[in-house]
């Protein structure tokens, strides 16, 4: 099986010279369609550097990757940015919701860039909507949310234009414990649908909830594991 991501010798430094800092150093990563991965750190371990690499948000000092066999670093600044439109769908810890749309309207916007009529993607922000069960606050302004339903539809609009991978950055660190377990469960059923699920996290317990863990250190992989706990309370 060739693997969806495949990362070799991938190196990132900042400030070249003898202030240098390794934030990825020698990195081998392969993973595979349908994974359910967290990438566990600490603060200075490497893991948000090796994340911005894996969703095409920066690029290494050396080294390549594939992701879903074409090589990112061959292709323009459009054809990346298109590229990673349709292949990735992002959820971050600040929601980065736009304040004056309503709900349908956030999840509309990746399918804005991607050209699709109003009409179907209206249709589709409304069922992305109803997946994650804000089905009654479609109208609802980011304001007008809690903290745990506009994470919600932050993951609704990450899968509006269903990408196979869904990179998720520190999703639970705005949340109190009900809303993040219900985020958790949320991401769960989307792996369980077919989607790839990269969880970026320092939390333990949260890393839990994936099959496989991946640990940084010093910007190296330092444990490269497959979890007991299967996602399992």
């Amino acid at each position: 099986m060739i693997p969806l991501i495949q990362i070799r010798n991938m190196h990132k430094i900042y400030n070249p010279g003898e202030n240098a800092v390794h934030a990825l150093d020698g990195v081998n990563l392969d993973i595979y369609r349908g994974e359910s991965v967290s990438i566990v750190g600490q603060s200075g371990s490497g893991k948000s550097t090796l994340m911005n690499m894996i969703g095409c948000l920066d690029a290494p000092t050396k080294g390549s990757y594939l992701l879903d066999g074409y090589d990112v670093y061959d292709m323009s600044d459009n054809q990346l940015s298109d590229f990673r439109n349709k292949a990735i769908g992002f959820i971050f810890q600040g929601f980065n919701l736009v304040n004056n749309l309503d709900a349908l309207g956030n999840v509309e916007l990746p399918l804005i860039y991607r050209g699709v009529k109003k009409r179907l993607r209206q249709s589709i922000a409304r069922d992305a909507l109803k997946k994650v069960g804000l089905g009654d606050r479609m109208k609802h302004k980011p304001n007008e949310l809690s903290g745990g339903q506009q994470q919600r539809v932050a993951i609704a609009r990450a899968i509006a234009a269903r990408p196979p991978i869904i990179l998720a950055d520190e999703p639970t660190g705005n949340l109190d414990t009900k809303s993040s377990k219900e985020v958790m469960d949320i991401l769960t059923l989307l792996n369980q649908s077919g989607h790839t699920i990269i969880l970026i996290t320092h939390n333990e317990e949260i890393a839990k909830k994936s099959k496989r863990i991946i640990r940084i250190v010093d910007g190296q992989i330092d444990r490269d594991y497959e979890n007991d706990f299967k996602g399992e309370e």
